[in-house]
């Protein structure tokens, strides 16, 4: 079996209105992600004064830390997130080129692209596999 290199890995953005949820989610969704290869996460919570909110430089700084040449895939948790990531996207130059807001689950939709992301899986499997989260049913 051969061994999938960090440096090919698709990066993982999560984007919440919360500093302490992003951050909590990246660490629940790493830990989760088993003994694969380990995948670039960094979360973009709150604003740069540490209020509730989003801020655009925090996720534009967040997607240029976790590029590797694979793709960067983004997950949002609501409202001004999503549009914050959209209108980063429209700028066209902010964000890695490769670089894909995730119509996701914030929570399952983290874990299933970490998990994804760690098998070597390219940009679109990754955003997939998050955007199946959808379909999780717990009872």
């Amino acid at each position: 079996m051969s061994e999938v290199s960090d440096e090919k890995l698709v990066g993982i953005v999560l984007v919440s209105h919360s500093a302490a949820v992003a951050a909590s989610v990246a660490e629940l969704a790493q830990g989760l992600s088993g003994a694969g290869a380990s995948v670039p996460v960094a979360p973009a919570g709150g604003t740069g004064s540490g209020e509730l909110g989003t801020s655009a430089e925090l996720i534009a700084a967040a997607a240029a830390s976790v590029d590797r040449g694979a793709g960067v895939a983004v997950l949002t948790d609501l409202g001004s997130a999503v549009l914050t990531v959209k209108a980063l996207l429209a700028e066209g130059d902010e964000l890695p080129g490769n670089t894909r807001l995730v119509d996701a689950p914030f929570l399952e939709g983290a874990v299933a692209a970490v998990v994804t992301a760690s098998t070597g899986a390219d940009l679109a499997a990754v955003a997939a596999a998050a955007s199946e989260a959808y379909g999780y049913r717990k009872v």
